[in-house]
């Protein structure tokens, strides 16, 4: 029997992700995203890997520093774009279900 692949890649993405405590999103499903910053050669990308989170287990105090270096929310787009509060553009550079993770990484687009 063929063994199924453990990589897909998903060309459905949630339509918005909002913060909702330290280093956590929300998307309109009440899923959870985990987010962890990456900073590769200048350019500005984001990994976020879904994974449920209790809400008891939500810090829903967010620090000053993730307010001022992280979107507070994203929303999509035509063209596989999201775009923050400040309407910069975040490329999705891949989208994949993973051993049944989901992870997304954005890059912030130039001229954004």
């Amino acid at each position: 029997m063929a063994k199924l692949p453990s990589k897909v890649h998903l060309r459905s993405h949630p339509m918005c992700l909002s913060i909702r405590g330290h280093s956590v999103y929300e998307d309109e499903d009440k899923r959870t995203w985990l987010h962890v910053d990456m900073d590769t050669e200048g350019d500005r990308k984001v990994r976020l890997r879904q994974e449920d989170i209790p809400s008891g287990h939500i810090s829903h105090t967010t620090s000053l520093l993730t307010l001022t270096t992280m979107p507070w929310l994203w929303t999509l787009q035509p063209g596989n774009k999201y775009k923050d509060y400040l309407h910069r553009f975040w490329r999705i550079v891949h989208h994949v279900k993973e051993n049944g993770v989901e992870e997304m990484i954005l890059e912030l687009m130039e001229g954004s």
